[in-house]
């Protein structure tokens, strides 16, 4: 004889065991297994940049301030950002960092430049090397602008390194030309991008 209860647990089984699911798949250690913390180590990180010019290609060096990412590697979606100090930018020449920092940048008024990716498209390995674009919005001089760059990033145990290269239009974006009648310089200045870090989750 079939016990009269059986139906009401097989009832309870079948609301109670999909609610079950969800909150497991909701709880934080099922959410960190789909997600990257990414964190910037500033002192090992740094930025390259390079301006042609018809007599003489200037090359320089800017600091990393800090970096935090968070991926989604479900989606690709990012969060965080990687800003520079502007202020640190350093060509060797004073007088043409001077008139740099004054005309161009005005890194006095805006002193960080910033980077914050919002979607990557390929896929990130847990080990190795892997080569992914990557889509965010790069503010330089108060002003954003989208951005897509070509990232490589290669990961071993709980480090990561983080190349990439960029052109910028410093004049296009509203910035101030710094070439003379004399003196021919670049519109666009170019960027290498190295950051170093640890995966912290």
């Amino acid at each position: 004889m079939q016990s009269p209860h059986r139906p009401m647990v097989s009832t309870y089984l079948m609301v109670v065991t999909p609610l079950l699911l969800v909150a497991c798949l909701a709880s934080p250690s099922a959410l960190s297994a789909l997600e990257t913390v990414f964190e910037v180590n500033p002192a090992q990180s740094h930025v390259d940049f390079t301006l042609p010019s018809l007599l003489h290609t200037t090359h320089g060096t800017f600091r990393t301030k800090r970096g935090h990412l968070r991926l989604e590697s479900t989606n690709g979606v990012v969060s965080g950002e990687c800003v520079v100090d502007a202020t640190s930018g350093n060509s060797g020449n004073h007088a043409r960092d001077h008139r740099m920092h004054r005309d161009v940048l005005e890194s006095d008024r805006y002193p960080e430049i910033i980077f914050s990716p919002a979607q990557v498209r390929g896929n990130v390995g847990p080990q190795g090397e892997s080569q992914v674009e990557v889509d965010g919005t790069f503010t330089i001089h108060g002003t954003s602008h989208p951005m897509t760059a070509t990232a490589v990033i290669r990961m071993a145990g709980d480090s990561f390194i983080v190349s990439t290269h960029f052109l910028v239009p410093y004049i296009q974006w509203g910035m101030h030309d710094p070439s003379t009648f004399v003196l021919k310089v670049g519109k666009q200045v170019e960027i290498n991008f190295e950051a170093t870090g640890r995966i912290v989750r």
